[in-house]
């Protein structure tokens, strides 16, 4: 095949039939989730009030390292999977690096990005259980857009609790949740206790994913035959992204090459799990020096600035309590264009790996986030998200250090969904009214020290 090749497509019959479960290969296994009421370890049934029962296994599943994608979802799958793995000839060449860069396309999926990989599996098991109701949260809106796509080619009900600064800055990624048949409301609301508490002590907050979960989760426990669904952060999703991986293993496999640095935008840590576990896989098996590099904003740095312990997921305390990296889950973030990324905590698999060594996290302005995005889209012709512009000026960082060193290295990143719409981002941006936000040590350690040790 000629090195020029750009596109690598696999054949529908190699797309993977089974999603890669890190848990059953790590070497020090994550801490157990608790129980909040009797901070015990927590089991299945615990969860399932809350979750389908089979995503609530899946959940906790340390033993099992592959996991069957359902016929059901695989044929979903067929209708935009496998993504293209892409040579980035345009962005090297505007670099002028030695650098092999290449991206996973998410964003050519039905509603552009890669959230519709977890939310069809996760419509499909309530499905399978009978459930009539799901609901969730979403910020930036490309899960809630893939929940309510998922949740009406399975015939079932949805609802969305859309971060409310969100809401407001992105109104078609709402349009298209209700053009779906979504019910979505801007969180935080008044339908809720948890809601109502928030806006009673502060009327003017804008929200966050912490939020929005408290306020789905709520209105799953009150609504007969309703469950909850996370576009993130939970293992089970994580798993489920892994296709992303598990497909580019063997499209770099055609391109030649295998990836030197592997890089990801982080917000809860789906997207960066799916591309990164199975390449992971052989760093922990094999000892393969790959560099797997998190991509957070600074403005919601809790991988690069938060303190590993046991926390909520969400702001109300609802969910379990969580062995993660975390700013503290009373967390206000800045109202940052990159929505998906507003969330306090990260993965409790994530921050294992963290903890332990085999990843490393960086954080990037939003400026810089923004020049990014800018470039890539000139050079290759694809307006990013601002979630994925992150990812995109972590890889141009480490081009730009082969362009120092002369180090022909392979980088490989995931272009987890596109920007069209999020072109009010991009229209602050081009007029100079987008600004960085920072935080001081002292505004991490406060807000951490407001939660004190929950365990």
């Amino acid at each position: 095949m000629s090195n020029k090749t750009k596109r690598f497509i696999l054949p529908e019959d190699e797309i993977p039939r089974y999603w890669y479960n890190i848990q059953a290969e790590m070497k020090n296994k994550p801490m157990p989730p608790l129980h909040p009421g009797t901070k015990q370890p927590l089991k299945a049934e615990d969860l399932f009030p809350i979750f389908a029962e089979e995503l609530s296994r899946q959940e906790l599943d340390q033993e099992n390292a592959w996991i069957e994608i359902p016929e059901e979802v695989r044929e979903m799958y067929k209708y935009y999977r496998s993504t293209p793995l892409v040579r980035a000839y345009g962005l090297e060449k505007a670099l002028g690096t030695p650098a092999h860069i290449y991206f996973k396309n998410e964003s050519v999926s039905p509603i552009g990005s890669h959230k519709l990989n977890s939310a069809l599996a996760q419509a499909y098991y309530c499905k399978q259980e009978g459930i009539t109701n799901i609901t969730t949260e979403t910020g930036a809106g490309q899960w809630g857009a893939a929940l309510s796509y998922a949740a009406k080619i399975f015939g079932l009900e949805a609802a969305v609790y859309q971060v409310k600064i969100s809401y407001e800055q992105k109104p078609y990624r709402r349009s298209i949740m209700q053009t779906f048949g979504a019910q979505v409301t801007p969180s935080p609301s008044m339908s809720t206790r948890a809601g109502k508490d928030i806006l009673t002590a502060n009327p003017l907050y804008q929200g966050s994913l912490g939020t929005a979960i408290s306020e789905a989760i709520e209105l799953a426990q009150t609504t007969p035959n309703c469950k909850y669904t996370l576009g993130s952060v939970l293992s089970h999703v994580a798993l489920h992204q892994t296709i992303i991986g598990l497909e580019a293993e063997k499209q770099m496999e055609m391109a030649g090459e295998y990836p030197d640095i592997v890089v990801a935008c982080f917000g809860g840590g789906s997207n960066f799990a799916g591309i990164t576990f199975p390449f992971m896989r052989h760093t922990i098996l094999e000892g393969k020096k790959t560099r797997y590099i998190a991509a957070e904003p600074a403005s919601c740095p809790k991988l690069t600035r938060g303190k590993f312990q046991y926390d909520f997921g969400d702001e109300a305390g609802y969910t379990p309590l969580l062995p993660m990296y975390t700013l503290g889950h009373n967390f206000a973030p800045a109202n940052i264009h990159a929505g998906g990324l507003r969330y306090h905590g990260a993965g409790v698999i994530v921050s294992q790996l963290l903890k332990d060594g085999y990843m490393e996290a960086v954080d990037i302005k939003q400026l810089e986030s923004f020049d990014a995005g800018m470039l890539f889209a000139r050079a290759e012709g694809i307006i990013p998200a601002p979630e994925s512009t992150h990812a995109i000026a972590a890889a141009i960082n480490e081009a730009n250090k082969c362009k120092e060193t002369g180090e022909e290295k392979v980088i490989l990143f995931n272009l987890s969904g596109h920007g069209l719409l999020d072109m009010t981002s991009y229209d602050k941006y081009l007029a100079g009214d987008l600004v960085n936000y920072s935080l001081t040590d002292e505004d991490v350690q406060g807000n951490l020290d407001k939660i004190g040790d929950l365990v």
